[in-house]
C-alpha cells in the first residue's frame, strides 16, 4: 500500500509530548503483528490490542459492518508520523484508519518510561 503524508502540525505549534496512535485491523493476529513491529522498531513503548469491536462505516456507497481489533500504540509525539508509516507498510486495508490522539497528561514515571523505551 502506498503511504500518504500525515496531516501536519500547524505552523508554530509543537507536537504533543506523548500520543496514542490508533488503528483497526481485521483480526487480532494482524493487529498483534503490527504491535510487535512498532515495539521492535522502538516506535512505541507499549501497544495494546483490544481483540474485538464492531465498526459501522460507509465504504464505496454501502454501509458496512465489520468485526475488528483495535491497536493503541503509546509513543512520543515526534515519532507519530514514523509509527503511522510503519503501520501503513504492512496494513492489510486499502485505506487503514491511522489516527494520532494527543495525550493531555501522563504520569512522570510513565512518561519517562515511554521516552526510555522509544530512544534509538
Amino acid at each position: 500500500m502506498a503511504t500518504d503524508p500525515a496531516v501536519p502540525v500547524p505552523p508554530g505549534a509543537a507536537p504533543p509530548r506523548f500520543v496514542v496512535v490508533w488503528s483497526t485491523y481485521p483480526d487480532p493476529p494482524a493487529a498483534e503483528r503490527a504491535a510487535a513491529l512498532l515495539v521492535e522498531r522502538r516506535l512505541a513503548a507499549c501497544v495494546a490490542v483490544l481483540p474485538q469491536m464492531v465498526s459501522f462505516y460507509r465504504w464505496r456507497g454501502s454501509v458496512e459492518r465489520s468485526s475488528e481489533a483495535v491497536l493503541l500504540a503509546k509513543t512520543r509525539g515526534p515519532l507519530a508520523e514514523a509509527a503511522m508509516a510503519a503501520l501503513a507498510e504492512i496494513h492489510p486495508y486499502e485505506v487503514p484508519a491511522l489516527l494520532v490522539l494527543p495525550v493531555a497528561t501522563a504520569s512522570a514515571a510513565y512518561g519517562a518510561w515511554i521516552e526510555a523505551e522509544t530512544e534509538p
